[in-house]
């Protein structure tokens, strides 16, 4: 089925249709990439099937996960170097943020 690729879609969607910024789109992926990592080391680290079944069933590991699994070739590669990309906005925020935050 495509509910991760589904999911994924809609959240970055909604931020695009409510926030209409790239700095916005930018922290909405490493925010739900991020989470969906935490998720994948749950499901990994915590000996409760239930759980583990449910985040394995409806839930990716990562944003790359699912670039893997619906894509392949040269578009698979063009992605995940657009993926590359947000990521390195993600770290430039991020660090612009930490240098020019006062105490």
């Amino acid at each position: 089925m495509y509910i991760d690729l589904t999911i994924l879609i809609i959240l970055l969607l909604l931020v695009l249709f409510f926030f209409r910024r790239f700095s916005s789109f930018v922290y909405a992926v490493a925010i739900i990439d991020i989470f969906l990592r935490i998720l994948a080391f749950i499901k990994n680290n915590v000996p409760i099937p239930e759980l583990q079944a449910l985040i394995g069933k409806y839930l990716p590991s990562s944003i790359p996960s699912v670039i893997g699994k619906y894509s392949n070739g040269i578009f698979y590669t063009i992605l995940m170097w657009v993926f590359v990309f947000i990521y390195i906005c993600f770290l430039s925020y991020v660090t612009k943020t930490f240098i020019h935050k006062k105490k």
